[in-house]
């Protein structure tokens, strides 16, 4: 019989068969009740901060979900583990993109929590370097992931997060060692010659990049090129790998001209001028070719642009209404593009996305556009909520109902009840923070 609660799974180290009961079609498994309360107790406090009223019944939810996505230690995890939510994939995930966007959400109420999470994820890391993406567990509790697959190695931005509220700076000294390791396998397997990185969607339907089905990848380039992101995402490990080591009191010099020659590459040779965004590699010589997918936000989000380069993708594309600052932003692909449709990555509105896209805004000085972008999306998102009893793994971009949209042929619907993509006390910390009241 499947349950909402798991009883048997008090004693770490014990993982019950029962816990995937996803996977043979019962209800999607749930954590340990009393190794999740102290983290519901704490959003929930978090919850009663300052914010729009109508925000507050979704963040206690969101509370409550946390609450029931923590599992006991299991396999290489030292430590309990959160999940990417009971609605994806019967629960019993962990990982990728997701996990960064949950240690942001948690990291002000439970820093030890965020920091045991990153620990879990580095205890995975290959000796090649590679750190699992989405990583899986059998009815016997053994793990699984594909070894050969990164992912956007967005994690250290949560790393920052936790050292901020903490003032751990020795646990800098962990994450620099894994980060060195997975930077040299970003060089050794994703490197393009010429310059750039790139991620494998680019030769098959793996979606490394975390876009599955973006439409970047309709028409493939003939040979590996510079992706857009991938570099974005490159520079965020140089320049992370510069400042920690700086912090640390070690050789910072080789991480800073690294940062600063890729840095370069993206301003000079991903940016197009006459319309002031972005791009692949593969698409600058070809503008019949090119497609306003939110990717091109990247280089803004992580400081790779110049002031001028961001202050035009800021004004021309994320706040334009005919583009990205859709009802609910930000659309994933412009609304005004004609690949733009309301499935997955091709439109849709992330909100995962939107909080990046508004950490991009404040990094350029713009905190009433962060503010704009972020009050839109919580307020479309507390709407659904209200309807629905629960946060979707997307939205609607033109504030429709969620339950409509495409996903995918084997479940072609939004999960609910997903947290990976729902950072919405992080946004409310960062609404607040730009003059949010």
């Amino acid at each position: 019989m499947c349950r909402r609660e798991f009883g048997g799974l008090r004693r770490p180290g014990v993982f019950a068969a029962a816990i995937l009961v996803g996977a043979i079609g019962c209800r999607a498994a749930e954590g340990d009740p009393k190794l999740g309360a102290p983290l519901r107790d704490a959003l929930l406090r978090e919850a009663e901060l300052p914010v729009q009223p109508a925000w507050r019944p979704m963040l206690r939810f969101l509370a409550e979900l946390h609450g029931r996505s923590v599992f006991p230690p299991i396999a290489h995890f030292k430590y309990p583990f959160e999940s990417i939510g009971p609605g994806y994939q019967g629960g019993m995930v962990f990982g990728h993109i997701d996990l960064t966007h949950i240690r942001l959400d948690v990291v002000r109420a439970a820093p030890e929590h965020a920091r045991n999470q990153l620990r879990n994820e580095i205890a995975g890391q290959q000796e090649d370097g590679l750190i699992p993406g989405i990583i899986q567990f059998n009815a016997a509790g053994k793990p699984s992931w594909k070894n050969f697959k990164g992912f956007p190695p967005l994690w250290v931005v949560s790393a920052d997060a936790y050292v901020e509220v903490s003032g751990d700076t020795a646990f800098l000294g962990e994450c620099l060692a894994a980060l060195e390791k997975q930077i040299g396998w970003f060089e050794t397997k994703r490197a393009v010659v010429g310059g750039g990185f790139y991620y494998l969607d680019q030769k098959e339907n793996t979606w490394e990049s975390g876009m599955d089905e973006g439409i970047r990848y309709d028409e493939r380039p003939a040979t590996r090129a510079a992706a857009v992101d991938a570099c974005a995402h490159l520079y965020l490990l140089y320049e992370h790998a510069a400042r920690w080591s700086e912090r640390l009191r070690r050789p910072a010099a080789a991480w800073g001209a690294r940062a600063a020659a890729l840095r370069s590459f993206i301003q000079q040779r991903l940016w197009d001028e006459k319309s002031g965004f972005f791009y692949d590699a593969w698409l600058m010589d070809s503008p019949g070719a090119r497609h306003l997918a939110f990717e091109g936000m990247w280089p803004v989000v992580v400081g790779a642009a110049t002031e001028a380069q961001a202050k035009r993708v800021i004004e021309e594309h994320l706040l334009n209404p005919r583009e990205f600052f859709a009802p609910h932003p930000i659309a994933t692909v412009a609304l005004s593009d004609p690949k733009f449709e309301l499935r997955m990555w091709r439109g849709p509105a992330w909100n995962c996305m939107t909080y990046w896209a508004a950490r991009g805004c404040v990094r350029y000085g713009r905190k009433e556009a962060a503010r704009r972008l972020i009050e839109a999306a919580l307020d479309d998102t507390a709407k659904q909520f209200e309807r629905t009893g629960t946060v979707w793994e997307f939205y609607h971009p033109l504030g429709g109902e969620p339950e409509t949209l495409k996903r995918k042929p084997a479940r072609n619907q939004p999960c609910r009840d997903y947290l990976g993509h729902n950072p919405l006390f992080a946004m409310a910390e960062l609404w607040r923070r730009c003059g949010g009241r």
